[in-house]
């Protein structure tokens, strides 16, 4: 029983989105258009459950290069209102087009000077005619059985607020960079945002050794700084091998002298490295892919500047 209610709610609103795909025209794109070309903000507003999808839109659009704020439509009504100004496009959500809270700010609105998109699901209504942008989301039916609860036709309002801010986002050429640049929380943020050098092993955590060292002090450099690996750099300073715990396992049942042998001998030669400018989620794709657990960092003159180790990552949330 419930999930044949289930598959019922989601044909209904699945048809009610299909159907919006036909009202994307050339008003459509005259109010892209405008939210685009304005100088204030987008303010968005909705009583009920539109506010909370208003409240997401507004979220949406504000994360994708269109700044916007959510106004409550009764706390308008008290005060806020003084948010608005002439340059905003005011973006009001109402199935019915009459709700009350929204309807009597629209004076005040039209004194301000500020522009007026109308999401409705009544085309003829009050909030329609005195907008000077309608977006038609009127649907046939809600999925509650009762027809009551507003469910149907907040999913299409919701799915027209996302259409309007990819569009925006298109128009604006907007980058993973600039998204980043308002997500620098969580790990969403931080891959995006943290680089190599932010979270790399930096001097005494950084065994670099020579390539002339026995095994025995490269251990001991290793052990000192608590990594897991030593960089080998030649007279010139610069990287030639890695040395690690998995090269000393690999060695020692062959040659259980080897520890009084030179380092040279026994590591990894042309390891891979990666420059502190990368994103530490490039980092990991790379200890992902190869199969390794540590990559030295180095400079444009292949000196090792830096460790990362998977562990690095693991600390800053990344993995």
């Amino acid at each position: 029983m419930s999930q044949e209610i289930a598959r019922r709610v989601l044909r209904i609103e699945r048809d009610a989105l299909s159907s919006l795909v036909n009202r994307i025209d050339s008003n459509f794109e005259r109010i892209v258009n405008a939210i685009y070309n304005i100088n204030g903000r987008v303010i968005v507003t909705g009583m009920g459950k539109p506010g909370f999808i208003a409240q997401k839109i507004s979220a949406t659009l504000s994360s994708t290069g269109t700044p916007s704020l959510y106004l409550h439509p009764a706390e308008a009504l008290h005060g806020d209102l003084g948010r608005v100004t002439k340059d905003d496009l005011i973006l009001a959500l109402s199935n019915s087009g009459e709700t009350e809270e929204i309807v009597k700010f629209l004076p005040i609105v039209r004194r301000i000077g500020a522009r007026l998109i109308a999401m409705v699901g009544n085309v003829g209504s009050t909030l329609a005619r005195n907008a000077d942008y309608v977006i038609n989301t009127s649907v046939k039916r809600e999925a509650c059985s009762l027809g009551l609860a507003p469910t149907t036709s907040t999913t299409a309002m919701l799915a027209m607020g996302d259409a309007l801010a990819m569009a925006l986002l298109e128009k604006k050429g907007f980058k993973a960079k600039d998204f980043a640049l308002f997500h620098p929380g969580g790990i969403l943020g931080k891959r995006l945002i943290l680089r190599v050098e932010d979270i790399m092993r930096k001097g005494r955590d950084n065994p670099v050794v020579s390539e002339n060292y026995t095994v025995k002090k490269v251990l001991l450099a290793i052990t000192n700084a608590r990594a897991g690996c030593a960089s080998v750099v030649n007279a010139e300073g610069k990287l030639t091998g890695i040395f690690t715990d998995g090269d000393l396992r690999r060695h020692l049942e062959l040659q259980p002298d080897l520890i009084n042998k030179k380092v040279k001998d026994f590591m990894t030669k042309n390891p891979i490295s990666i420059k502190k400018e990368r994103l530490a989620a490039e980092a990991f794709d790379v200890l992902r892919s190869k199969k390794i657990d540590e990559i030295p960092v180095v400079d444009d003159k292949k000196r090792p500047i830096g460790l990362l180790d998977v562990q690095d990552l693991l600390k800053a949330g990344l993995v």
